[in-house]
């Protein structure tokens, strides 16, 4: 967690002193804050999905977890669209290609999408790993050939795919990492 102080037209990001160990810091603020909250993030009240961006302001839309669902989702006004992660409930290529889709018919003039563990495919290690075996779990995923996935992230045509990298959008930098 951290927080950033201009510092001759930079912003320095001081680290938290419990970044480090997720679990002292849970407990830490969860005990001296009465919830999770460390004193220099400010909670804000939610806006409506459709409100009216000021001028002059760049307005990220962040989500996560669609997994295959994002049909009748009401998504909000916004500049960038940042998805991240689960965007798929194993990775199959037709889930990705009905995601890109999707994002294909959203208004949002930058689509931003990191991959999370439910993206099986997008992890080559695992795939070769898994496609070895007939891994019960996940029986749809252990049929598909090497073929079947072997650039499944080139089926994100209409955003900007991280993994392990970074863009500036608009000015701001984001980086991604599954």
């Amino acid at each position: 967690m951290a927080h950033g102080m201009p510092s001759q037209g930079k912003v320095t990001i001081s680290v938290d002193e419990y970044s480090s160990n997720p679990t002292q810091a849970f407990t830490h603020y969860n005990i001296n804050q009465s919830r999770f909250q460390p004193p220099h993030v400010h909670m804000v009240d939610p806006i409506s999905y459709d409100t009216p961006k000021p001028g002059g302001h760049t307005r990220f839309v962040c989500v996560s977890d669609t997994h295959s669902r994002t049909d009748g989702i009401q998504m909000p006004y916004g500049d960038v669209l940042l998805h991240t992660g689960d965007f798929t409930e194993l990775g199959l290529p037709s889930e990705v290609k009905k995601f890109n889709d999707w994002l294909g018919s959203l208004p949002y003039e930058f689509k931003v999408v990191i991959a999370g563990n439910h993206e099986l495919t997008f992890d080559k290690d695992f795939m070769a790993e898994l496609v070895k075996q007939d891994y019960y779990r996940f029986p749809s995923v252990s049929k598909l050939k090497p073929e079947d996935f072997d650039n499944v992230q080139s089926l994100l045509s209409n955003c900007v795919y991280l993994q392990d990298s970074d863009v500036t959008v608009k000015g701001f930098r984001i980086y991604g990492a599954p």
